[in-house]
């Protein structure tokens, strides 16, 4: 019997810890966060050597432990081009982070998103009217834009050759003979200026996409955020911008599996 408790003690404990796992999850990110903010990466990063522990006299210790940045830490630098730290900074903003206090309302409700049922918008519209979201946010789908064509070019970019049209700047810098145009909202794209083969253009894309000879969407961004309904009326807009089979018209669609 003796046993039999001890295990059963054990047991309850380990699925107390199990729960704590979960319950205290986000103060793994906010921690991140807070790191990002006081700009450690940044300060070991331009450190030049490894940064020891201090006493608390403020002395090196002999023989500490050096900091140095990780290949996972150097993606939170401010200068790094690939840097997710406005992804962070945008998925961990109150703004964002508030509508997950409505999950249990979400699911007794028809709205389409959470962002719907706190603010009675859906985030783009949202966004739209919120300056400080709105630069923070196009800033983190800028850069993680860049991250997912920085492999599209390295393993795909085949598929852009010999094309007259395609998506963004990198794509535009890589490929000088494309003429590329990106399009998105019009409170996204105001200010953007272009270059010789690279235009920035303002539209609904469920009212009409430019024309073009290839479309690449960022999936995860585009078709992952609404119902089937609504992808298969932004797949018919595409359709109607590209030409026909004949003269190598292509849809190239970036999904998450």
């Amino acid at each position: 019997m003796a046993l039999q408790n001890g295990e059963l003690s054990k047991e309850l404990l380990d699925s107390q810890a199990h729960i704590w796992k979960d319950l205290f999850g986000f103060i793994k990110s906010m921690s991140l966060k807070c790191a990002v903010q006081l700009q450690v990466p940044d300060i070991i990063s331009h450190h030049g050597s490894p940064i020891v522990l201090t006493t608390p006299r403020g002395k090196d210790e002999e023989g500490g432990e050096g900091y140095l940045l990780t290949p996972a830490s150097r993606l939170l630098l401010k200068e790094e081009t690939l840097s997710v730290r406005p992804f962070l900074l945008a998925m961990l903003d109150p703004m964002l982070m508030d509508p997950r206090q409505h999950l249990s309302k979400w699911f007794q409700n028809d709205d389409v998103t959470l962002v719907h049922t706190t603010y009675g918008r859906m985030l783009w519209d949202f966004a739209g009217q919120e300056n400080n979201l709105n630069q923070f946010f196009n800033e983190a789908m800028a850069r993680n834009a860049r991250l997912v064509t920085s492999v599209v070019l390295e393993h795909c970019g085949g598929g852009f050759e010999g094309l007259d049209g395609s998506f963004a700047k990198d794509i535009a810098n890589a490929f000088r003979k494309i003429s590329c145009t990106s399009f998105d909202l019009p409170h996204v794209v105001d200010g953007l200026v272009g270059n010789k083969n690279l235009s920035y253009v303002g539209g609904d894309m469920f009212k009409a996409i430019p024309k073009a000879d290839a479309l690449l969407m960022i999936s995860l961004w585009i078709l992952h955020d609404w119902r089937d309904e609504k992808c298969v009326k932004i797949v018919k807009q595409c359709k109607e911008a590209i030409p026909s089979k004949e003269t190598r018209g292509k849809l190239i669609i970036i999904d998450i599996l």
